[in-house]
């Protein structure tokens, strides 16, 4: 059974929905009900801690429903929040398949549902079923180029007006409606936003602030409204080297 500290499972007659757009949306019948019988659902609270950074792997978790962030630490305490994970990803992939430790800390941002699925029965499984290692194997390749974007977004940026303006922007795309208006749920704190942006609390805290002044965002409650798009855009644009 999952350990997850400062929570308490949640156990369920059968494992929770595998959302069909993610990993195991196309894997046979057979394959599914395989994967059925090794996994393990639970609940887990606000700030449950899955895995700790540096952790020997025990398994994955597959979120079905609420979202988890992944970070990792300086050995002087500063954090960074690399990615969210929400309903239908995977957390504690690549250390359950190399068996090296986990790279980051996950840890739950509200209530979330998640089927564990420990390291030894998830290989066995991968052994046999081709298909579904396959699809492992394409979901790895794409966290790397999520990660080598985030990277080039952090690097590239000259200033932490330009990534939380690319942050913002980001958010909507990810979040927003498709069309209509620009407005998206932000439950995140501006501790949680500095996380992710490579940022102070008081700088987002400020750029914010001045954001809501120059009338390119509104702030409304737990809502975002992008006011002045293009004027975001303005803010990454006019920090880019010429040429």
């Amino acid at each position: 059974m999952p350990r997850s500290r400062d929570s308490k499972l949640a156990r369920s007659p059968l494992p929770y929905h595998y959302p069909e757009e993610r990993l195991f949306g196309d894997l046979s019948e057979d394959a599914l009900k395989t994967l059925a019988s090794i996994s393990i659902p639970a609940t887990y609270p606000k700030g449950a801690v899955l895995f700790v950074e540096g952790e020997a792997p025990r398994g994955l978790f597959v979120i079905s429903s609420g979202r988890a962030k992944l970070s990792t630490s300086s050995p002087e305490g500063k954090k960074i929040i690399l990615r969210l994970a929400e309903r239908g990803q995977v957390v504690g992939l690549a250390g359950t398949i190399s068996g090296k430790p986990y790279a980051v800390t996950a840890e739950s941002l509200e209530e979330i549902q998640a089927n564990f699925i420990p390291r030894q029965p998830f290989l066995q499984f991968l052994r046999e079923h081709g298909e579904a290692a396959l699809r492992v194997a394409q979901l790895l390749g794409e966290v790397v180029h999520a990660t080598y974007d985030d990277v080039r977004t952090l690097g590239l940026s000259r200033s932490a007006e330009e990534k939380l303006a690319t942050f913002l922007l980001s958010w909507m795309d990810q979040h927003g409606p498709k069309r209509g208006e620009a407005r998206v749920s932000l439950t995140l704190t501006h501790e949680e936003i500095a996380e992710m942006i490579g940022a102070t609390r008081e700088t987002v805290t400020r750029l914010l602030t001045d954001f809501r002044k120059r009338q390119l965002i509104q702030v409304e409650g737990s809502n975002l409204v992008i006011q002045n798009r293009a004027g975001l855009e303005g803010l990454i644009r006019s920090q880019r080297p010429a040429g």
